[in-house]
Parts: C-alpha cells; structure tokens; sequence
C-alpha cells in the first residue's frame, strides 16, 4: 500500500494562482528565489512562456490542492544547448522534507529523458543550504561559482551552479 500522499498534474492557468503563492513566500522568506519583492499573479504568464515544449508540473495533495510545482526550461536558447535544461522547483513548506522534492525531480528527469534532454543544471543561490544538499544528496555536483554577484535582504550572496548528466 502507497501511503505517499501526493501527485503530479501537467501545469495549466488554473495553477497560476497556487503557484504564485508559493513562489511568492520564497521571495519574501528565503534565499531560494532570486527576486526581492513579490510577483503579481500575471508574471505566472512568463513563467508559462518560458516553460514551452518542456516538462512541466504541480504536485498535489488531496486536502490542501496544489502544494508544489516543478518545471525545466531552457538552459540557452542557442540549438546547440538543446540536450541541457534548467530546473526550478518550490514546495510549500509544510510539505518539505517529506520526499516530495525526490518524487518531482525524479519525474522531471523521467520526462526529460523523454524529450532527449540529458543535462540538468540548478542556479542555487550560496545562503540556500538546503537547496545546495538537496542536489547533491540528488546526484548533483557543483559546476560553477559566480561569487558575490547577488545582493537580497542587505546580503551578498553567490549564484552556485549545479549540473547532473541523466543520459
């Protein structure tokens, strides 16, 4: 019996709200997302834009509905990056630490494996040390360094880049 309480659903414009929601929190409430103010619910639509042609999702739970999303994106535009895609991923953070980051990072390598994408890289900012185990523990290593380039909350901070070949 699976008492794993969660699933997956492809992304559409009913999420846009949840979504946002939980984007938001991380702006306001962490390092994990590179912006410093809250986004309005129609930068949902970029995100939309951005997400085209690639594997893109939320993560639900029964009683509380969207708990979580999940995508890749393009790492470059240049065709010559198409094997290469760039992952983001937030969860609500009552529903961290209780595998759902694997389940959704699983399922996107699964899927893009489907569309010959054999390359993931994260943009993981330096003060987000849980991110930063989290890749690594997920077969991740560290590629790049791009040192005191981000400034949040009065607070410099590097932008790590993490890759893992799938393929």
């Amino acid at each position: 019996m699976n008492d794993f309480p969660y699933t997956i659903r492809p992304i559409d414009d009913t999420h846009s709200k949840s979504v946002m929601t939980i984007l938001n929190h991380y702006i306001e409430n962490s390092f994990a997302a590179y912006f410093d103010h809250p986004l309005p619910d129609f930068f949902f639509d970029k995100i939309r834009e951005m997400i085209k042609g690639y594997p893109a999702f939320v993560a639900c739970e029964s009683k509380e509905g969207v708990v979580g999303f999940a995508f890749l994106h393009a790492y470059h535009p240049a065709p010559t990056f198409r094997r290469t895609a760039e992952i983001t991923y937030f969860i609500h953070p009552d529903h961290t630490r209780k595998g759902l980051g694997k389940f959704m990072l699983d399922e996107l390598i699964t899927q893009a494996l489907k569309q010959n994408i054999d390359n993931i890289v994260a943009s993981i900012s330096s003060l987000n040390s849980a991110s930063l185990t989290f890749h690594v523990k997920n077969g991740f290593h560290e590629c790049g360094r791009l040192e005191g380039i981000g400034r949040k909350c009065e607070r410099d901070f590097d932008v790590v880049y993490m890759q893992r070949h799938i393929g």
